[in-house]
């Protein structure tokens, strides 16, 4: 069981420079995200949802802002800490899975806990249980290639959940699945995530999937608004 993680966001801005110009994608976002709470992000194509979760999880740099777990902002660590921080605290799920496609299944879930240095035989147990638990026991030494858009989203979440992260964060972890396979995958989410314990931010286009959550913001020209039912 994670431990949950307070998250603080302040301030935070990302620019990019293209052909010239410079587009600023986030322009000022703040939000608070209490340990334990699930939040939903929504927000308009293109209007920089992916690359706030990016950078909430350390994967991208912020222009300028901070981002909080704990007392410190996350990036005032050396790239080294900050390397650990993602791989021991942060689990991540992705609209298209970016599984390992030479490796199977068993192997894929398995590969943070070999990363951050737990034993073989430790990593092999807690993937094995955690693809049993979504419903792929008979399925790990499959390769990617060899399962459907469904099941590699879930070999996906057990990925995501091996290290037992504190903060979890899930980019469109449906959007590539027909709507049958995405609301059972995103049940499977949900599921996973009140039994192990995580901090939750799930960006979806879905106003149907958002309303499961108990509380969603928008990201609007940049900045995040509280949305209301």
């Amino acid at each position: 069981m994670s431990t949950p993680m307070e998250l603080v966001v302040e301030d935070l801005h990302k620019s990019f420079v293209k052909g010239g110009h410079t587009l600023n994608v986030l322009q000022g976002v703040n939000l608070k995200v209490g340990a334990g709470e699930r939040v939903a992000i929504m927000g308009q194509s293109g209007s920089g949802k992916s690359t706030f979760l990016h950078i909430v999880g350390t994967l991208d740099r912020p222009t300028r802002g901070r981002i909080c777990m704990g007392p410190h902002d996350v990036f005032d660590r050396a790239p080294r800490d900050l390397d650990t921080l993602r791989n021991q605290h942060i689990g991540f799920v992705f609209q298209f899975h970016h599984l390992l496609p030479d490796q199977d299944a068993l192997r894929n879930v398995m590969m943070p806990a070999l990363i951050g240095g737990e034993p073989f035989v430790h990593a092999q147990e807690q993937a094995a249980a955690l693809l049993e638990r979504v419903g792929l026991a008979d399925r790990m030494s499959h390769r990617p290639g060899e399962l459907s858009g469904g099941e590699q989203q879930r070999v996906a979440l057990a990925r995501a959940m091996v290290r037992s992260p504190d903060l979890l964060l899930a980019d469109e972890p449906t959007g590539n699945l027909d709507p049958r396979t995405a609301n059972e995958v995103f049940d499977l989410l949900l599921e996973l995530n009140e039994e192990r314990g995580a901090t939750l931010l799930v960006v979806t286009h879905s106003a149907e999937l958002a309303k499961r959550f108990p509380r969603c913001v928008e990201l609007v020209e940049g900045r995040l608004e509280e949305r209301t039912a």
